[in-house]
């Protein structure tokens, strides 16, 4: 028998009443944490807390404030700190009992410093403080116990981590410059003790943070060269003395500077890192640039009469429109300097890819190198063109001009729409698509200027006697062509044909062009001629003389 039975039982035979004393709650129950802001989870652990009934006879008080009760059992009970609660006592209230369970202390949320205090939208904001609370809850603000986030002017930004003493967020792309906050969430109980009043927040001090304009540029990696352009807002009508462009360091020429958009070119001697803008005395870092070598792999064919098309393949040639040679150059200074030599030769560019360049064989050509070139230059003081010019070359192979070269033709003489088999070599490859290799169409259309289709398109041609044949099949060793008829008058589908029956040169013949002077496209085409010999145009496969008569029945 325990001594307090002993005493009790003493005093009821001398007939004296029991006191009977409770052990205070506090030596048997404890708070967990015993500080934290609204809308945390805190844990009662203890002895005789009883077994929860309703939220009417079962209540846990924050210096007599109710919390929103998430647990309830014998030896545990789980709660939120309500919105309003002011540190003080604990008391847990199971119907008539009262039971002290420790004293809290509320800790409203803090910012302490906001890094970086200018940002630009997308870009990740790191908040220090205190009492942020271990999480930022669940992801679905519509939950009853709502989300703890962070609001920068006003706009709710993505949270990346969250921490007691540390926030993670990402600036929404319409966030504007204003204040930071931090809000935590609370959800406190109804009158009645049940779940759940409307989700209030607790909020933190403020903190100033200027949002920066949104910027972005284009391209983000190339050769020395190439033009880049940022794009954004606030930059100036027009460039002043202090504005630059810096690409690692190195300052790039301004091709155009407006309100919206700087183009540059990536200077002669860039280096990969940190792309930055310079703006009435301040500094931006837009992003980084790679610089790029270009490097060239193979040139297909390597051998080929003049008009011919040449591949090189490669990597980071860059864009050929920023060379000038189109109407989108913004200033002269770089005309003429992106192309390809062919035996120290300007070629005519057809297709210019990063990976790979089409280009016509001039007629000036000559076996040699073929040789990419990328125009670069450093700009003076202010920015402007130029200190400094150079080419950055690149060699891809040798390539070797050939002349066509007939060794026989059969027959010599035949009728209209016969073939005629010519066979040799050099003879290249015959283009099929005539129109589409037209120099200037693909800027044209680019341009969205009108597309007129000229008759001077040919690069490949078999002529008999002063007539084109049609060809029917054409490789580098064997051409087989139509003997062709003269067309005597009419257009369209009113053109009508004589034939040619007198003998004449027949002739094989490659046309190119030469680019001009300043490094525009072109001369007038000119030929390399091959006389096979005479040929014959023999009286087969005509009409009687009446089809060319306007009363012949089939004329009609």
């Amino acid at each position: 028998m325990s001594l307090i039975h002993r005493v009790a039982r003493g005093l009821l035979i001398l007939g004296l009443p029991i006191v009977v004393w409770q052990t205070p709650a506090w030596a048997e129950t404890s708070l967990s944490p015993e500080a934290a802001p609204p809308g945390a989870t805190v844990t009662v652990s203890g002895k005789g807390l009883g077994q929860f009934k309703s939220t009417q006879v079962n209540r846990v008080l924050f210096n007599g404030r109710p919390a929103l009760i998430q647990r309830w059992e014998a030896d545990i009970i789980e709660v939120k700190v309500p919105l309003r609660a002011v540190s003080g006592p604990v008391e847990v209230v199971n119907g008539k009992k009262r039971l002290k369970a420790g004293t809290f202390t509320v800790t409203p949320p803090t910012i302490e410093t906001v890094t970086p205090v200018e940002v630009a939208p997308g870009s990740i904001l790191q908040i220090a403080g205190a009492h942020f609370g271990s999480t930022a809850g669940s992801k679905d603000p519509n939950t009853m116990f709502g989300v703890n986030d962070v609001l920068i002017s006003g706009v709710p930004a993505r949270v990346r981590k969250w921490r007691d003493d540390k926030i993670e967020v990402q600036v929404p792309a319409t966030a504007a410059s204003g204040d930071v906050v931090v809000r935590l969430a609370s959800s406190d109980p109804l009158p009645d003790g049940s779940c759940c009043a409307p989700v209030e927040y607790s909020l933190s001090n403020t903190v100033a943070l200027k949002v920066l304009p949104s910027i972005r540029h284009d391209p983000t990696s190339g050769p020395v060269g190439t033009k880049v352009v940022i794009f954004g807002r606030d930059f100036g009508e027009k460039k002043s003395a202090e504005d630059a462009v810096l690409f690692n360091g190195r300052t790039a020429t301004v091709a155009q500077w407006t309100n919206l958009m700087v183009v540059v070119h990536v200077p002669l001697n860039a280096t990969s890192g940190p792309l930055v803008l310079k703006r009435a005395g301040q500094q931006r870092v837009v992003g980084t640039y790679t610089v790029l070598t270009p490097k060239a792999t193979g040139v297909t064919p390597t051998s080929a009469p003049v008009g011919s098309l040449v591949r090189i393949t490669g990597e980071h040639f860059g864009f050929y429109s920023e060379s000038g040679s189109t109407p989108f150059a913004f200033t002269d200074f770089d005309k003429g300097e992106n192309g390809v030599n062919i035996g120290g030769v300007p070629a005519i560019v057809y297709r210019w890819h990063d990976d790979k360049i089409d280009v016509w064989v001039p007629f000036s050509a000559k076996s040699g190198p073929v040789i990419v070139r990328r125009g670069a230059t450093t700009p003076k003081s202010d920015g402007s063109c130029c200190a400094e010019r150079a080419i950055v070359s690149v060699e891809a192979g040798t390539f070797t001009v050939v002349v066509p070269k007939v060794e026989s033709y059969s027959p010599t003489s035949a009728g209209l729409d016969d073939i005629v088999t010519i066979k040799g070599s050099g003879f290249g490859t015959f283009l099929k698509t005539a129109e589409a290799t037209q120099p200037g169409l693909n800027e044209a259309g680019h341009d969205f200027l009108p597309i007129k289709l000229g008759d001077d398109i040919a690069r490949s041609e078999v002529i008999f006697n002063g007539i084109a044949a049609l060809v029917e099949s054409w490789t580098d060793t064997e051409i087989k062509v139509k003997v062709p008829r003269r067309p005597l008058y009419g257009i369209g589908s009113e053109k009508q044909f004589s034939p040619d029956l007198s003998t004449g040169p027949l002739v094989v013949r490659r046309g190119s062009w030469d680019l001009l002077p300043d490094g525009s496209c072109c001369t007038p085409k000119r030929w390399v001629t091959v006389e096979a010999g005479p040929f014959t145009i023999q009286a087969k496969g005509l009409p009687d003389q009446g089809y060319f008569s306007d009363k012949h029945p089939g004329r009609d």
